[in-house]
């Protein structure tokens, strides 16, 4: 059995639950802390997947005239609402005790043991990759992790009661995203506890011991309470006030969606929608001035993403080509291929040879 410690946070605000996650994996990838299952709550909040341009995934102005919080997650996907109706589970744990061969046999595998956990409150779900815990094709639960050194990092989100019409006044839900699940509205596509069980879902803490006897069951875990320590306290509270916690975090790409000189592609496959927008500047030679990965996809690490942009980042337009070849022949991004992305580059610099032989 694989020793755990099983801690809650309690009820915070969205970026201060961003900023402990944080504090958990640097300080497990530091050797610093043991593996962890955390569970936590939120105050009202809108969190964007850590790739997606913040205007197109959220409505900035109904989040400020609803007081609802905007963060940014560590992890992929797409926006999330969230408030007390719902909590979050995660694990942090060191690659070589449950070791998995890539992040998708480790989503299934921990989405599986979660349902053991469910099964337990009477809840027939199931895992549908590549990221959700549904019940009769209906999303009760997200999940989405990353690898981070020697450790390997993954949540998930249990609806319990939820408002799906507030959740689209502030998000803004592509309406292909729904199709693709056989559903015209959010409304259809999600399913609560409470809805489950006829508007009586068991005590939060009764279903929080379920899943963590899951999780415990499914994945060989031998998991042991205990407190949150000053260190973790301390490290959130730090990464909260200069990084995760500012503006500038959470509004990562805002700026860049004004550049006038711009190209962009995007392409849907089995990862998720990923989009390429490149910023360009100069005339005689033409560089790429910014590059933006955007999308509701999964990549680990989510650093190697950051890397590739900054790969690109004052590139001649005619080296782009060798520039992407040349990152990707010495780093790998899990969900991310080389293939994919010289294919998104070919499209956006065509689309803008042809909007320049256009132009008057």
């Amino acid at each position: 059995m694989v020793p755990f410690r099983w801690i809650d946070t309690g009820l915070r605000g969205g970026r201060e639950n961003i900023a402990f996650d944080q504090a958990l994996i640097s300080l497990h990838a530091a050797g610093r802390i043991q593996d962890t299952l955390r569970f936590l709550q939120f105050r009202p909040c809108v969190l964007a997947g850590r790739h997606q341009v913040l205007e197109e995934a959220v409505d900035l102005a109904a989040c400020r005239e609803a007081g609802v919080e905007v963060g940014r997650r560590v992890t992929g996907g797409g926006a999330l609402y969230l408030d007390e109706g719902q909590f979050g589970w995660e694990l942090v744990f060191a690659r070589s005790r449950l070791p998995f061969a890539d992040l998708s046999a480790a989503a299934r595998a921990i989405c599986e043991a979660a349902c053991l956990g469910l099964a337990r409150l009477g809840i027939a779900a199931r895992f549908r990759p590549r990221n959700d815990i549904e019940v009769d094709g209906r999303k009760l639960g997200g999940t989405g992790g990353f690898f981070e050194g020697r450790s390997l990092f993954f949540q998930g989100t249990m609806l319990v009661r939820f408002d799906p019409a507030r959740m689209v006044r502030l998000l803004r839900v592509p309406a292909a995203k729904l199709a693709r699940h056989g559903a015209e509205t959010a409304a259809q596509r999600i399913v609560t506890l409470a809805e489950l069980t006829a508007g009586a879902p068991p005590p939060l803490a009764e279903v929080k011991a379920a899943l963590a006897q899951g999780l415990a069951e499914g994945l060989g875990l031998a998991l042991e309470p205990a407190a949150v320590s000053a260190l973790e306290e301390e490290e959130a509270a730090r990464l909260f006030a200069e990084e995760i916690g500012t503006d500038a975090f959470v509004g990562l790409d805002g700026v860049r969606a004004a550049e006038p000189a711009h190209a962009s592609a995007s392409t849907t496959g089995a990862s998720g929608t990923i989009r390429l927008d490149l910023f360009i500047e100069g005339l005689g030679e033409p560089r790429i001035r910014e590059t933006l990965i955007s999308g509701d996809f999964f990549a680990t690490p989510p650093r190697a993403v950051l890397d590739l942009e900054a790969a690109l980042r004052g590139v001649p337009l005619g080296e782009a080509d060798a520039a992407l070849a040349a990152f990707f022949a010495g780093t790998r991004i899990g969900g991310l291929d080389a293939a994919t992305l010289r294919g998104l580059l070919s499209e956006a610099l065509g689309r803008r040879r042809d909007d320049a032989r256009s132009s008057p």
